[in-house]
């Protein structure tokens, strides 16, 4: 085949998938060059599996790549059709934001934001090679023959590498959603000597809504006042859709169990590794065979379509068997499948392979993101493609790495997990993966973030105009009811009907808001002239006032962690040659290179032990060095 040079860029981005329109949005915003390939422009920012945005863990990510300048609330706010605050009964620590989007809007309006985007290109075509020069990747080549040079390579391919979908018996090479797949460059990225594994994940079917008897299922509305994802977003009210819970039954599980001989899953077919956290309908009546019912959510795809998602049920048996088991489940009894419920199998990369920029061990000016480093979720790819692009566009400035460690951002969490203890299954984010998340709020996500969003260059002027408005109106008004004193006469009727102690003497209003069962809008009688926060506000407010005893506890924890994470490694050490460190934590420490004690901690097979080694050999460095 002959190649030609069809145009030279600063960054190339392979994939325009939930993390690959990140990557190349920030690149862009940054002032690179940038082109984006996809192997179909309709693949850009679809959602192959479910419709929505957000949830436990995931929404806390939303919110972070929001406000370091990233698209994905943005997004989801245009195009949301039901909006939920999840976990509201526990603390703010896990209060989660999910939106069930319209799907094709989603893409729609991704892909408009793309195409219009000062320095970046959308190109459709497919990427079958990088191309490696003296270590460095330096450009890419399409199947047509077109070569594409870069100073730098960002990989998010998505599920598209190697893919192969499997129903029932039936197996067959494919992409997502029946899209083609990317298979040449799977082998030769193996080739260029990466680590390539193989994980696999599934989707459930999609059936039509007039099929459904909802008289049978349980409605579940959207809340009543929304919440945006963005913080440039004050109010995103609109007429919203209602989902539908309903449960399998013995019935169901009968049919699954007589027919596990014909799930791909049990049948040896598929060799990928699925995720725990989501697996599918067979494997949960094969693990938790004690259960009675699993729940199942009806969710529609969109306004403009009458396809319904049926969460919970994904699933590799056959088409027939599916007909069969689906039809056993209460308002399901005549249901009319128009896609199939599937497993998808792709290749991905070992993380451990990645530096904390997302840069490969193995190629100079190779980032990678999004599935392809053993991640599930739109959420967790868009948070990585987000940081690749910041740290390729570092790289080719010279700059050191942008990172946010464990205590500052679900983000950190994220690739920290990733590269130091890598993942045997394809990782999904949670709160209970972050050791600070009563500090990780997604309230707060802003404050924690949109001055580093800024000083790296991605964050707007308007967006930071907002954050500082913000904070200072945050600031004040916690000052102004520390000052502010109320008497029994105004404020006790208030307590007396929140079933609240009433108070003796005149008291400052915030000691008032230290009580869990009094929120700033009950005050309102008796503080009148108080100024009008928008409802971003006064939640952060609220928190930040009821919680400030638990929060200054977690701080000392971080500065403890601080002080781990502060003391750097020099990427040139040998770990071999220190005395007392057990052999297997020389060689990973050897192999991983961590840039701090922190991050060295964190590495699989070294221990509590070895850290000791390793500060004692600092300490006599230091001293010997003066």
């Amino acid at each position: 085949m002959k190649e030609y040079l069809m145009g030279n860029y600063d960054v190339i981005v392979v994939g325009a998938g939930h993390a690959g329109c990140e990557a190349g949005l920030a690149c862009a915003r940054m002032g690179e060059k940038t082109v984006m390939f996809s192997i179909n422009l309709e693949a850009v920012a679809m959602m192959a599996c479910n419709p929505s945005i957000g949830g436990t863990g995931k929404g806390h990510l939303v919110r972070e790549i929001d406000a370091l300048g990233g698209e994905m609330g943005i997004n989801t706010d245009k195009t949301f059709i039901q909006s939920r605050m999840l976990n509201r009964a526990k603390g703010p620590a896990v209060h989660s934001l999910r939106a069930q989007t319209d799907k094709n809007s989603y893409h729609i309006e991704m892909k408009k934001t793309l195409e219009a985007q000062e320095n970046l290109t959308l190109k459709q075509g497919e990427v079958i090679d990088v191309i490696v020069e003296n270590g460095k990747a330096c450009g890419v080549v399409l199947r047509t023959g077109a070569v594409y040079r870069a100073k730098a390579v960002i990989l998010a391919t998505g599920t598209f590498l190697a893919g192969k979908i499997f129903i029932g018996e039936s197996a067959f090479e494919s992409g997502p959603n029946g899209m083609a797949p990317s298979s040449i460059l799977a082998e030769n990225l193996r080739n260029h000597g990466l680590p390539m594994r193989r994980f696999k994940t599934g989707t459930p079917a999609r059936a039509l809504a007039a099929s459904f008897d909802y008289d049978k299922m349980i409605p579940q509305e959207g809340d009543e006042e929304t919440v945006p994802f963005s913080f440039m977003n004050d109010d995103v009210s609109r007429e919203q859709v209602k989902c539908w819970l309903t449960y399998t039954n013995e019935n169901t599980h009968q049919v699954i169990r007589d027919n596990f001989h014909r799930s791909a899953l049990f049948g040896g077919q598929i060799e990928g590794v699925g995720p725990r956290y989501c697996p599918s309908i067979e494997d949960k009546v094969n693990r938790f065979a004690e259960k009675e019912r699993h729940q199942l959510f009806i969710e529609p795809e969109g306004l403009y379509t009458d396809e319904m998602y049926i969460q919970g049920m994904s699933s590799s048996l056959p088409e027939d068997v599916q007909v069969e088991f689906y039809r056993t489940i209460p308002g399901l009894e005549n249901l009319e499948i128009v896609r199939p419920a599937y497993a998808i199998e792709y290749d991905c990369i070992d993380p451990l392979a990645l530096k904390i920029s997302l840069e490969s061990r193995q190629i100079d000016n190779l980032f990678c993101a999004g599935q392809f480093n053993g991640s599930s979720g739109y959420e967790e790819a868009a948070a990585q493609g987000l940081m690749a692009g910041i740290n390729t566009v570092f790289k080719i400035r010279g700059k050191d790495p942008f990172v946010l460690d464990r205590s500052e951002a679900y983000i950190g969490v994220l690739i920290d997990d990733l590269i130091t203890k890598g993942t045997e299954e394809p990782y999904r984010i949670m709160t209970s993966r972050a050791e600070y998340r009563l500090v990780l709020r997604q309230d707060n996500a802003d404050l924690r973030l949109t001055e580093k969003g800024y000083e790296a260059g991605l964050v707007s002027e308007e967006r930071y105009r907002r954050f500082l408005e913000k904070k200072e109106a945050v600031e004040k008004e916690t000052e102004r009811i520390s000052h502010k004193n109320v008497s029994p006469e105004e404020i006790n009727p208030i307590l007396e009907e929140k079933g609240s102690t009433p108070i003796k003497g005149s008291t400052p209003l915030i000691e008032l808001l230290r009580r869990p069962e009094i929120k700033y809008d009950d005050t309102l009688p008796a503080d009148p002239d108080r100024p009008e926060l928008p409802a971003h506000q006064k939640t952060m407010l609220e928190v930040q006032i009821k919680y400030e005893g638990y929060i200054k506890k977690q701080q000392a924890q971080i500065e403890k962690f601080k002080r781990l994470e502060n003391r750097k490694l020099s990427p040139d050490m040998c770990y071999s040659e220190i005395d007392g460190l057990r052999i297997e934590a020389r060689q990973k420490l050897d192999k991983f290179k961590p840039l701090s004690v922190g991050q060295a901690s964190r590495i699989s097979g070294v221990s509590p032990a070895d850290i000791n080694v390793l500060l004692i050999h600092l300490e006599k460095n230091r001293r010997q060095k003066g």
